[in-house]
């Protein structure tokens, strides 16, 4: 597969941050052991006085004492039918060393059973307990350890992978329960610990900051069309065995769901991440009253603003989410309510819009039914609509970036014409056309893109059709390379043109329409 694909602003959504690789913190996903695993250096805390600080001998000791009764160490069993079914969900350890691993439990006990272990806390005494949905997903049986030893069979109550949240019940009475805090109070720079049971050591506490709120869409690809990227990023130490355990404030109260970490080797090497616990704690009421989570929707698809998308609506930052396309087979509430595809949603209900999850997080906040306020920039002019939130199926989505496939590019034909941004078109062939369910001349495809030009990384040579411009002026259909080159060539530096593309793939039969924006030079 071409590596070209990757250059443009649409396909780098799915990313890896940082070039490391984001990956569930569970030990069903990695092996149990390590034998170097980092100092996460919480040993010894500076002795910082304050309201989120540690006590006076610069010890979290007090904190916790209180909460790691609280947590719970996860156990599962996958059985081997369900193995050799999906041999996919094998974890993976190093050529050779299978009989090593087999040891700790990460190879399946030599019988083909996968077994994984995670962590969760408990939410009332009753015996709700909070974990992730990766860690009990596939599990045909699950048992809980407390603090104290005792070890209960669980049932799962529900799962969400929309969320990765899941709630499993044990029959217990009497219980410590952890406390529910506010992540919308939490600050960049407060002091958390995160506890669970990193690579089998059962009831381990960690400690550091907060080091990032409102982690997105460039922790890595979408897992699907419903899912939330709202992550609190952390330094303190987070191992497979840590997903499903309590990220928590000084005062003792959960603001997080520990999920993943971003790591080259698997393990920690200084970034965590954790689901904020308002959605945690919505996701978990719903399961437990209804056994799953309905979902209220726009009916987009978005992506975060960049700088070209900023400047043609004349914002000063990269504020708001793009509306990228509609993701209902008939264009749903939004596009009825009158939202166009390359708007910029900057407020919903009167709560700003600045990107990805915060739009998630304020539609998750409203019930199914309920008619929301829209507020948009179309292309610098403020409109407003009125959108009725609908229930999501199994075709729409939140608001989600796009799928970002890696689609294997088709070598073009000699370029046709070289526009003021850099780039050669030509006619988009009539059988391409056709097997994209596109009209005959319905757009010109991307044959060449300069190298410094103002489209690169925008634009992919062999596999964009440009099918319209959008802006300036009114929507206007560009059907021979002539069209495109006559809008283009009206252009003055510093102006910016607002394109509608679809990006595809024969082979794969992938194909996304969504909309580029480019600044002249």
């Amino acid at each position: 597969m071409s590596t070209r694909f990757f250059r443009s602003k649409f396909a780098v959504t799915g990313v890896v941050a940082f070039g490391l690789g984001v990956l569930f913190a569970s030990s069903m996903d990695l092996t149990k052991y390590s034998w170097a695993q980092p100092n996460n250096g919480s040993a010894v805390q500076p002795n910082v006085r304050g309201p989120n600080a540690p006590d006076a001998a610069g010890s979290f000791a007090n904190v916790a004492e209180r909460v790691t009764p609280t947590v719970v160490a996860i156990k599962t069993l996958q059985e081997a039918r369900q193995v050799r079914a999906n041999p996919r969900g094998r974890p993976q350890v190093p050529q050779g060393m299978e009989d090593f691993f087999n040891q700790f439990g990460g190879g399946g006990g030599g019988q083909g059973e996968r077994r994984g272990e995670g962590s969760g806390f408990i939410m009332t005494s009753d015996g709700y307990i909070i974990t992730n949905n990766h860690v009990v997903a596939d599990a045909d049986r699950v048992t809980v350890t407390l603090s104290d030893q005792k070890i209960y069979t669980a049932k799962v109550v529900g799962k969400d992978p929309t969320t990765d949240v899941a709630v499993v019940k044990i029959d217990a009475k009497n219980l410590p329960t952890l406390p529910i805090g506010d992540d919308n109070q939490a600050r960049i720079g407060d002091w958390v610990l995160a506890v669970g049971n990193p690579l089998g050591l059962d009831f381990t506490v960690t400690a550091g900051i907060i080091s990032a709120k409102a982690r997105g869409s460039e922790l890595g690809p979408n897992r699907g069309n419903f899912n939330v990227s709202d992550f609190i990023q952390t330094d303190a130490a987070i191992n497979p065995g840590n997903s499903g355990g309590p990220l928590i404030n000084l005062k003792g109260e959960a603001i997080g769901l520990n999920s993943m970490i971003a790591s080259e080797t698997g393990y920690y090497t200084g970034y965590g991440f954790a689901i904020p616990i308002t959605l945690v704690k919505q996701v978990a009421d719903a399961l437990i009253k209804e056994g799953r989570v309905r979902l209220p929707i726009l009916g987009v698809s978005v992506t975060a603003v960049g700088a070209e998308d900023a400047g043609i609506n004349g914002l000063s930052t990269n504020a708001g989410v793009l509306v990228q396309a509609f993701s209902l087979p008939d264009g749903g509430p939004a596009k009825a309510a009158g939202i166009q595809i390359g708007d910029v949603i900057v407020a919903i209900g009167g709560e700003p819009v600045t990107r990805v999850s915060a739009l998630q997080r304020t539609v998750r906040s409203h019930k199914i039914g309920e008619t929301v306020t829209v507020d948009v920039l179309r292309y610098g002019t403020k409109k407003q609509f009125k959108v009725k939130l609908i229930e999501a199926d199994a075709t729409g989505t939140v608001a989600s970036v796009p799928a970002t496939s890696t689609p294997d590019v088709v070598e073009p034909a000699a370029s046709k014409t070289i526009g003021k941004f850099g780039i050669a078109v030509e006619a988009a062939p009539a059988e391409l056309l056709k097997s994209l369910d596109l009209p005959a001349g319905a757009g010109v495809r991307v044959t060449e893109v300069a190298s410094g030009s103002p489209a690169k990384d925008k634009l992919n040579p062999g596999a964009d059709i440009i099918t319209a411009v959008l802006f300036p002026g009114p929507k206007r259909a560009v059907k021979t390379p002539a069209d495109l080159q006559a809008i283009i060539a009206g252009l003055k530096d510093g102006e910016y043109v607002s394109l509608m593309v679809t990006t595809y793939d024969i082979p794969s039969r992938y194909k996304n329409t969504h909309v580029v924006n480019i600044r002249a030079n």
